[in-house]
């Protein structure tokens, strides 16, 4: 019998058991493969190589955020209907696909389609596989871990861009469609760990969460689409909390998506950066986020969660401002300080969620909620952003961007104060070992406070 490794110290709650560990374990391995596109760094200059214009390169951009949220709507009521395991393995397959077609067709119509497929596949996975992993270790009354194991999967997967990122340009000296082949790769690598993945059996327990976690592995056994979308909504409406927590998320993902992948290389083309130092930038970038996703405890308790994450979006918000007044190297460590402000928030946002989803509702499903909210407003962003380029008006568009930014936290910060929407008796964290940055969850049923901690995700 192999002999287990004791458990990291410091670790929140007792040592999962075997089969939370292979649920952690293929976890990290899947959030780092199924992520890991080599072509990252270099996609908007291989589309301006193909011949594609700004207005073009951004109009896919635009549909592919418009073609996600439409994606979501039925993938996460096949997560909750099929079970979140098969969803993780289709998305797999799918985005193992998406990656070959631009080896084949380098063209506008190429384009569109990897694109298209990209959102394909990241939506069967997007609500999926946080679902999965919350109930899997719900599952087995291992559920402290969820907050850690979120921030790791992150990290991790962070640090191998660091590790492959800068090798994008020389291998595309030797093969210029290298970033899409081994993207292909990683993502056939994603399948295999999903294929691994356990069958995930309920815990007895009267409150019902059990069936939760059942769903996560094979799949509802009863009613139909339409009505898991019917409850989803009606969730929403009637969960004011859960509704406030997905708003926030909004600037959060839309600032660190339209920064990170699609104003990245113009705004490093703007300050005299060439093309061969992006993979370079990109990976220190990874390294701060790398770092803040694994630690989101360092933020402390002075702050609550949904607190904690209106303040690393204004700082987000700054961050752009900012860099419309350095220099290169100004630029380069304020990218930086915006990945590490990402890193932090994203697990934090992402606890928020998950804890503000009622028991027994359909937890993917919610998820993909959520996703459609912030992918719709990322599609008017990426249109935005290619008029702001396509008239030299990048330094507008960033301030802009972070004025537009406190504006929506203004109003958010306002609401909470406003006491319009009223804070549950769920648990606080008060007397709980590791507060709320420990992975606690809410009581059964009962929703929880701004101080309790969840929400997507990355990517």
């Amino acid at each position: 019998m192999r002999p287990r490794l004791p458990w990291p110290p410091g670790a929140a709650g007792p040592a999962p058991t075997e089969t939370a560990r292979r649920v952690i374990r293929l976890t990290y391995g899947f959030q780092l493969l199924f992520n890991l596109l080599w072509w990252m760094p270099v996609f908007y200059a291989f589309q301006k190589a193909a011949g594609l214009s700004d207005g073009q390169i951004f109009g896919i951009q635009s549909i592919y955020y418009v073609a996600f949220c439409l994606f979501e709507i039925p993938t996460g009521l096949i997560a909750d209907r099929i079970g979140a395991r098969n969803c993780l393995r289709a998305g797999a397959v799918v985005m193992t696909v998406a990656n070959l077609v631009p080896v084949f067709n380098p063209s506008y119509a190429g384009f569109l389609v990897h694109f298209l497929a990209i959102a394909a596949g990241r939506s069967l996975t997007s609500g999926a596989a946080s679902a999965y992993l919350y109930d899997g270790l719900r599952a087995e009354k291992c559920g402290e871990h969820y907050l850690r194991t979120e921030g790791t999967a992150r990290a991790l997967g962070l640090a191998a861009k660091v590790m492959c990122w800068p090798l994008v340009g020389p291998l595309m000296t030797l093969a210029h469609t290298a970033p899409y082949l081994l993207s292909a790769a990683s993502a056939a690598g994603s399948l295999a760990c999903a294929v691994a993945l356990p069958r995930l059996a309920a815990p007895a327990s009267a409150d019902g969460a059990g069936k939760a976690a059942g769903n996560a592995g094979g799949g509802r056994r009863g009613g139909v689409l339409l009505r898991d979308a019917g409850s989803a909504l009606r969730c929403v409406a009637s969960s004011p909390w859960l509704a406030l927590v997905m708003v926030q998320g909004v600037a959060l993902f839309t600032l660190s998506r339209i920064c990170q992948v699609n104003l990245f290389q113009p705004i490093l083309l703007d300050h005299g950066i060439g093309e061969s130092s992006h993979g370079g930038v990109l990976a220190a970038m990874t390294v701060a986020e790398a770092v803040a996703s694994a630690r989101p405890q360092w933020l402390g308790k002075r702050l609550t969660p949904v607190a904690w994450v209106s303040v690393l979006s204004l700082a987000l918000a700054g961050t752009l401002a900012g860099i419309t007044l350095g220099g290169p190297w100004a630029v380069v460590a304020l990218l930086c300080l915006f990945a590490a402000a990402t890193g932090f928030a994203y697990p934090v946002q992402r606890k928020l969620v998950n804890d503000a989803v009622p028991a027994q509702a359909p937890r993917a499903t919610l998820l993909s909620v959520e996703s459609i909210v912030d992918r719709g407003v990322c599609a008017i962003a990426a249109v935005a952003a290619g008029a702001y380029l396509s008239a030299g008006r990048l330094d507008d568009l960033l301030w802009h961007s972070a004025l537009a930014t406190a504006v929506l936290l203004g109003a958010l910060q306002l609401v909470l104060r406003s006491q319009v929407v009223k804070r549950s008796p769920g648990r606080t964290g008060k007397g709980a070992p590791g507060g709320p940055f420990h992975g606690e969850t809410a009581a059964p049923g009962a929703r929880v406070d701004a101080g309790s901690g969840h929400a997507d995700r990355p990517t």
